[in-house]
C-alpha cells in the first residue's frame, strides 16, 4: 500500500521516527514509521526495537497523548545485539504532518534512480519481477511485442526498435543493464551507455570472452570512453546455476549495491 493510501484511509496515527543513532542500529538516522490502532506502515528496522515502538505509539493513541520519546539501547535487555543506542520521536500526526509525510514521501519517489533492463527475455522479465519490489524505478525496453506481452511485473514496458535512443534521455546515474536477443545489438546499446559516462552502472550479459570481443568493437568504434566501468559477466560467477531467476537474483544485488553506495556517497556529499 502507498503511502498517500495509508494516510487518506487512517484517522488517527503516530509517526514514529529515528532521530539519532550512536553505534549500530538496523536503520539510518531518518527511518520512519507510521503506526494506527490496528495497522502499520513503513519500518524503523523491525525485531524488539520495532515491537517497543509500535506498542508505545498505541498506548499514546490510547491515551490521547500527543508526543513521545524513546531512548533504546541494543543491548541483551531488549533481545538484540547490534550494540548501538537509538532515539525515537513519537508525534501523532496532524493535517500539516500528513502534508509534509506525502511531499517527502513524493520526493523519494522523484528521486529513484532508473534501471533500464534492455532486453524482455526470460531473464529480463525475471529482474522486472525482483525490480517492482525495490526503491528504483524499472523500465523493460525490448522491439518485439510477444516478449512485452509476456511481462508480468508491475514496472513500465517501452516498446521500441530504437533501445539507443532510450539510453541517450535517461537521467544521471541510470543503470543499464543489456541483455538482449542480438549480440551486435548488445554491443550498440553497451557502448551507448558506457558513452552515457554519469552511468551508476553498465552491465552486459555473457562471459570474458564477450567481454573481450565488446572491448574490440568498442574500441573499433571511436567509442568516447573505454570499457573499464563495464559489469561482464554480470551477476556472481561463483554459481554454476543458469536459471533466469537465479541470474535475476544475482544481478538484481550488485545492482542495488552499487546504486545504494553511490546514494550514500551522494548524502555524505551534501552533509
Amino acid at each position: 500500500m502507498r503511502l498517500s493510501q495509508f494516510l487518506d484511509t487512517n484517522a488517527d496515527i503516530v509517526r514514529v521516527s529515528l532521530c539519532r543513532v550512536r553505534g549500530s542500529s538496523p536503520r539510518e538516522a531518518g527511518a520512519e514509521m507510521f503506526v494506527t490502532p490496528n495497522g502499520l506502515h513503513g519500518t524503523i528496522g523491525g525485531g524488539q526495537l520495532e515491537y517497543m515502538a509500535i506498542d508505545q505509539a498505541r498506548k499514546m493513541l490510547g491515551s490521547g497523548r500527543d508526543f513521545d520519546r524513546m531512548d533504546v539501547p541494543l543491548g541483551p535487555e531488549i533481545g538484540q545485539c547490534c550494540g548501538g543506542r537509538v532515539e525515537l520521536a513519537l508525534q501523532r500526526m496532524t493535517q500539516a504532518d500528513r502534508a509534509q509525510a506525502l511531499a517527502a514521501d513524493a520526493e523519494g519517489q522523484a528521486a529513484r534512480p532508473d534501471v533500464y533492463v534492455l532486453g524482455a527475455g526470460h531473464i529480463g522479465r525475471a529482474l522486472a519481477r525482483f525490480f517492482q519490489f525495490l526503491p528504483v524505478r524499472c523500465i523493460l525496453i525490448d522491439s518485439r511485442p510477444e516478449e512485452l506481452a509476456l511481462v508480468d511485473a508491475k514496472v513500465e514496458t517501452r516498446l521500441t526498435p530504437m533501445a539507443e535512443a532510450e539510453i541517450r534521455a535517461a537521467p544521471p546515474g541510470s543503470a543499464f543493464i543489456v541483455l538482449t536477443h542480438d549480440h551486435a545489438l548488445d554491443f550498440l546499446l553497451t557502448s551507448e551507455a558506457l558513452d552515457r559516462r554519469d552511468a551508476a552502472y553498465v552491465g552486459l550479459i555473457g562471459s570474458a570472452t564477450k567481454r573481450m570481443k565488446f572491448a574490440r568493437f568498442h574500441q573499433s568504434h571511436a567509442a568516447q570512453s573505454d570499457c573499464t566501468r563495464l559489469i561482464c559477466p554480470i551477476g556472481d560467477t561463483s554459481s554454476p546455476d543458469k536459471r533466469p531467476e537465479v541470474i535475476a537474483a544475482s544481478v538484481t544485488a550488485q545492482v542495488m549495491s552499487v546504486l545504494t553506495t553511490a546514494q550514500s556517497e551522494d548524502v555524505k556529499l551534501t552533509i
